[in-house]
C-alpha cells in the first residue's frame, strides 16, 4: 500500500476537476448498481502513465466536451483495495488494469480504456478519444 502523503496529490488531480472519490466497496455499489444516466470511473495509479497521460487527458476531455458524464468517479488501484477490487468486478470480463477508464450507460459498461491503451500516448490523444466517446454515450 502506498503512504498517504506520496498519493495525496494524485488524489486532488481528480477530486478537484469534480470526481467524487470511492473508499470502500459499498460506495462503488452505491453508484455503479444505479441503471440510470452515464458513470465514467477512472481507476487511479501513482504511476507515470497516470500522471502524464490518464490524468491530463481526462481533464481535458472534460473541459472540451460538449457531453459529460452524469456522475465522475475514481478509485484509487494499491492504495483503496476493496472499493477498487469492487469496481474492477464491474469492468469484468477486462483484467485487472491501472490506470484505466470505464463509462458506463444505464448501468451497462459500454466502454474501458486499458493501461496498455495509455502508455505511450500523449493526454491529447487520450483527451480526444474520450470526448467522442462522450459525444457518443452521453
Amino acid at each position: 500500500m502506498y503512504p498517504e502523503q506520496l498519493v495525496t496529490p494524485m488524489r486532488l488531480d481528480l477530486t478537484s476537476a469534480g470526481f467524487t472519490e470511492l473508499k470502500q466497496a459499498d460506495e462503488v455499489s452505491q453508484y455503479l448498481d444505479k441503471e440510470e444516466g452515464s458513470v465514467l470511473l477512472v481507476i487511479n495509479s501513482v504511476c507515470g502513465c497516470a500522471a502524464g497521460s490518464a490524468r491530463p487527458g481526462i481533464k481535458m476531455a472534460l473541459e472540451h466536451s460538449n457531453k459529460k458524464p452524469d456522475h465522475l468517479l475514481t478509485v484509487f488501484a494499491g492504495v483503496d483495495k476493496e472499493a477498487t477490487a469492487k469496481a474492477r468486478e464491474y469492468t469484468a470480463p477486462y483484467p485487472p488494469s491501472s490506470p484505466s477508464v470505464a463509462l458506463f450507460k444505464d448501468g451497462e459498461l459500454v466502454h474501458f480504456i486499458e493501461r496498455h491503451h495509455i502508455e505511450g500516448r500523449p493526454a491529447e490523444m487520450i483527451g480526444n478519444h474520450l470526448i467522442e466517446v462522450f459525444d457518443t454515450f452521453c
